[in-house]
């Protein structure tokens, strides 16, 4: 998947001077952003193991000895938590994020792209912005009084919290490359790295369903 963004984020008519000097450079900057990302995601990913094995470990524990930790309750949450915001930007890379696919997919590839180009701006940044501005005093006052668990035996909150900000900027940074791409791909500067997606199975099976909803469904000819 990465080798091939890569191969479609590079520029049509590299010959070009001027506007496409600049649109180089921007895809340069995309590229990188998308390379950062994507192995925090795959790295961070990885907790999703660590968090099975503490729910394992602590059930065991709980249901054998009759014991029971709010620390280890709690850090699954801290675990789930960081794979939400820490890979949500790879996610968005991947072209993974949840859609109306029935509608989504039935579109043209421009209008799919206009659309993602919308949203972006006047979505997914604004809340980025929001999310960034209200977690940051949030985080911080956290980790000044060493905030703790209201549990007893439970985690320190600063570190989890501390995620929030760091999560929403890694997807803010993301949204400023997918911007990019999308403008470029509007552009006619790149090919679509989307564009050879397959429609995912469920998506065809909703499809196929309608078809057989679909006026006639069921009745034979004559």
């Amino acid at each position: 998947m990465a080798a091939l963004q890569g191969k479609n984020l590079q520029t049509r008519g590299s010959g070009r001077s001027g506007k496409g000097c600049y649109v180089s450079i921007l895809l340069a900057i995309s590229r990188a952003i998308d390379a950062v990302n994507a192995r925090i995601g795959r790295w961070v990913a990885w907790l999703i193991v660590v968090a099975i094995a503490v729910s394992a470990v602590n059930a065991i524990i709980r249901k054998a000895f009759d014991m029971s930790s709010n620390a280890w309750l709690e850090l699954q949450w801290v675990l789930f938590g960081a794979v939400f915001l820490m890979c949500a930007p790879w996610t968005l890379i991947v072209n993974e994020h949840i859609r109306i696919d029935v509608v989504h997919a039935r579109l043209s590839a421009r209008v799919r792209n206009w659309i993602e180009l919308f949203g972006t701006v006047f979505f997914l940044m604004p809340l980025c912005v929001v999310m960034l501005l209200t977690s940051i005093p949030f985080a911080e006052r956290s980790y000044a009084i060493n905030e703790q668990s209201l549990n007893a035996g439970g985690l320190p909150q600063w570190p989890a919290k501390m995620l929030v900000p760091l999560g929403f900027a890694l997807l803010l940074v993301q949204a400023v490359s997918e911007l990019i791409k999308r403008i470029a791909v509007l552009r006619g500067d790149i090919d679509d790295p989307h564009a050879d997606a397959e429609l995912p199975p469920e998506v065809a099976e909703a499809e196929q369903m309608i078809h057989n909803l679909g006026p006639g469904a069921g009745s034979s000819r004559p």
